[in-house]
């Protein structure tokens, strides 16, 4: 990282900047070209989950190429100054990147579904065999990620 003062070096302070995000922006390689898809997510142990169809681009891709990255950003405040140049943000931010595969499993879908709703609630949710059967569910496990923040 070019400036040293604003990473985020800590794993600790990585990853509760994860736990503070409502979104995971996911980047897939789509020929030439990245493809970026908006996610809920789960975080745990070094692995990102998420889930969607059982068809669609999303799916289409990651069966032809594993490779995938992540972003993540929160407190984000935009810093108004009277000239132009001067403006700034404070943010803190989390990119990385990794290998994704598909989880089959019933059972391990089930756990990975109770990993996602974590992320948001602290309710516990019965999820019905029905819905596990019908959503594809991916993990990301994560070989890089860095940390970068300013303004905090």
């Amino acid at each position: 990282m070019r400036r040293k003062e604003k990473e985020i070096a800590d794993k600790k302070d990585i990853e509760a900047v994860i736990r503070a995000c409502l979104v995971c922006r996911l980047a897939i390689i789509d020929g030439d070209y990245p493809y970026i898809v908006p996610l809920n997510f789960g975080y745990k142990d070094d692995v990102l989950y998420f889930h969607g169809a059982m068809k669609g681009k999303k799916l289409s891709l990651l069966q032809k190429n594993k490779h995938a990255a992540f972003e993540f950003d929160t407190r984000l405040e935009l810093i108004e100054a009277e000239e132009a140049c001067d403006w700034s943000m404070k943010f803190q931010s989390v990119v990385g990147f990794g290998k994704v595969s598909m989880i089959e499993s019933p059972q391990e879908k089930k756990k990975v579904l109770d990993f996602i709703m974590a992320q948001y609630s602290d309710r516990h949710f019965e999820i019905p065999e029905k819905s596990i059967k019908g959503i594809a569910v991916y993990k990301l496990e994560i070989e890089q990620m860095t940390g970068k923040q300013s303004g905090w």
